[in-house]
Formats: structure tokens, sequence, C-alpha cells
């Protein structure tokens, strides 16, 4: 496990996966919503995400939490693991309010500089549409690469937990 994936619906946990991965393997996480929101909640472009996320994965290890499915297949080139979070859209609603409850009016170590925890109409529905939206999208993907990567596919945050339990160095 040296350059690692982790995707999923937005919700999941992937970012609190990513950096308890990156203490417990020593491997540096890379959030890709702090690469990709500027201050003030305004994206790159494509072409300044897709210079940045080239330079990224040619680095020698890394564990990159993000879906940005336009890019998926392209990270997955240069991937040895993948891990996709498969959970329910109601666990992942509910973790998504209750994180912008928590973190109201906060910038947490996984966003952008200047990009306070915010909740809005379309990134509720693109939740509750992610397994209808995408969720095949990506399954397809990770067949493509069955045998030539090592693929954990995560249903629900005990597995992560008895993941954790027996993960070792």
């Amino acid at each position: 496990m040296k350059r690692v994936l982790v995707i999923g619906c937005p919700g999941s946990g992937k970012s609190t996966f990513s950096s308890r991965l990156s203490k417990e393997s020593d491997i540096p996480v890379i959030h890709l919503d702090s690469i990709y929101w500027k201050p003030g909640w305004i994206s790159c472009s494509n072409q300044e995400f897709d210079e940045i996320l080239r330079d990224l994965l040619l680095q020698e290890t890394y564990i990159m939490d993000g879906n940005y499915s336009r890019t998926i297949d392209f990270r997955i080139s240069f991937a040895d693991t993948v891990y996709f979070f498969d959970f329910s859209r109601y666990l992942c609603l509910y973790r998504v309010i209750k994180r912008r409850i928590l973190n109201h009016g906060k910038t947490t170590e996984y966003m952008g500089k200047d990009c306070p925890e915010g909740i809005d109409y379309e990134f509720i529905k693109s939740v509750w549409n992610f397994r209808k939206n995408q969720r095949m999208r990506i399954i397809k993907v990770l067949e493509k690469h069955e045998g030539s990567k090592d693929i954990v596919i995560f249903r629900n945050p005990k597995e992560v937990n008895n993941y954790f339990k027996s993960f070792s160095k």
C-alpha cells in the first residue's frame, strides 16, 4: 500500500478514515477538497485541478481522499489500493447534517482555506442521489481494475472499525 484512493458518498467518512489511515500507516494524506476549493468556496478550473492532480499522483506515497468523479478513472490508474465507502444514503445524509451543525462556520482541515462548513439544497440532493447517479459508475470502474488493485469496499461503519482493529503497520 503506497498510493491509496478513498472514494464514496459525501458524509460516508472518507476524510476521517483517510486521516486515521495516514496516522496508522505513516503515509501522507491529500484531501482533494483542500486543493479544489479556493478561499470563499471558489472552485479552481478543471485545467488547474488536473495539473495539480498530475503532480500529486506522481508522488511515491499518498492517501488521496475525494471523489471528483471526472478524474476517478485517471486516479485509479496510479493507485495500488482503493477504499470505496458504499454506505446508505440515510447514514450519509445524517452525517452531512450533523457535520454542518457541529462545524457551523468553521473551516476543517479537510476543506479549502477559508471555506467554512456549509450545506445547501444542491449538496443535499447530490448526497441523496449519489447511489443512483454515481455508485454504478464507480462499481464498474472498480470491476475493471479487479485483480490489478487492492480494492476494499466498506458497506457500513462497523466494517471500517473492524478494518482498523485488524490493521497493522
